[in-house]
């Protein structure tokens, strides 16, 4: 069920942020929840569908909200779940492909929320019941790491340091093409596309800065494995950000790349027929991992650092490019980042 409800922006209210905007006037409702609402593009500011809880309204402007009267809760789920830290603040895990972080539009069940809930039973609620202890994400289809927060001082503490650009993230990706480079920084403003809202790209609707340094790792016949580090944080920047420069992350077809990529290992003869490959691997994922994931311990202060290594389907994925002909070797051991 959703409700609908409509209001118009008094001159008094003019240069209010949208979420408190309605807050004040749906006192049925939490500022949270509506900024839910927003996220989930259920609010319209004149004739456009705005995002933003942030955004700024202007007098005479209608504001309409479609809410959700019923809304989803994250519940308990005995799923697998590997983790790699935990105290009595903060739990890092190792999240695999394929499963997204929390319950939302059209997940359920199935999230790492859930399988948060069955480990901790007590998490922070400050992100809301659909996000239990999420302090960020990853992509559905990204593995890597991920901090949550038990307690709602930690959740705030964390979350001031993502916002402060205090956290440092690695990634590992491997990209279609041979980058010009050995090491760069991509900086382009990323907006929502218009057309299809799940997905965003170089300006977009509501443009923000987005600024990804990277160092090449190792090249291939046709793909170049990166170290990137995401300066800002937003949605899908490093995926929008090397599609941007026509190398999109292999396995990524929503940003171009192929829907098909075989690595071929070794030659093998029948007979006196042409060579066949005696070896393939298929990848049926995004070749993008969270690798190494910094940060200030959000009571103690202390410096944490955590590293994974890359899950079998892409460590096998890359052996298999290694042992293709032609291929070549890791160009540099190098682990920061210069400048």
């Amino acid at each position: 069920m959703s409700e609908t409800q409509e209001f118009k922006v008094t001159p008094e209210d003019a240069g209010m942020r949208l979420d408190v905007f309605l807050a004040r006037r749906m006192p049925d409702w939490s500022r949270s929840q509506v900024q839910r609402q927003i996220r989930s593009g259920r609010v319209t500011v004149g004739v456009e569908t705005v995002y933003k809880a942030g955004t700024e309204v202007e007098a005479g402007a209608k504001v309409v909200i479609r809410a959700a009267r019923h809304e989803l809760r994250a519940t308990p789920e005995d799923l697998p779940l590997d983790i790699i830290y935990e105290d009595a603040d903060l739990v890092v895990v190792n999240k695999p492909a394929g499963m997204v972080v929390h319950v939302g539009a059209g997940v359920k069940s199935g999230t790492l929320a859930n399988a948060l809930l069955h480990h901790i039973r007590s998490l922070s609620r400050a992100g809301g019941e659909l996000r239990p202890g999420i302090v960020h994400r990853l992509d559905r289809m990204t593995s890597g790491l991920v901090v949550a927060a038990k307690t709602d001082a930690a959740h705030r503490a964390l979350s001031d340091q993502f916002k402060a650009r205090e956290v440092h993230k690695t990634y590992v990706a491997l990209v279609h093409g041979r980058l010009a480079q050995e090491q760069g920084e991509i900086q382009r403003p990323i907006g929502r596309d218009p057309r299809r809202r799940v997905k965003m790209r170089p300006g977009g609707i509501a443009p923000r800065q987005a600024v990804t340094r990277y160092r090449v790792k190792e090249r291939f016949g046709n793909c170049t494995l990166v170290e990137a580090e995401p300066i800002t944080g937003r949605t899908h920047q490093i995926r929008v950000h090397f599609a941007s420069l026509g190398h999109p992350i292999v396995g990524d077809t929503m940003y171009g790349a192929p829907s098909r990529l075989t690595a071929h290992a070794g030659w093998r003869f029948e007979g006196q027929g042409l060579p066949e490959p005696a070896e393939q691997k298929t990848l049926t994922r995004n070749f993008l991992h969270a690798a190494r994931l910094e940060f200030l311990h959000p009571i103690t202060g202390q410096r944490m650092s955590f590293e994974v290594p890359l899950p079998p389907e892409l460590e096998e994925f890359l052996d298999a490019l290694r042992r293709a002909p032609g291929a070549k070797s890791p160009i540099s051991s190098a682990r920061k980042f210069d400048g």
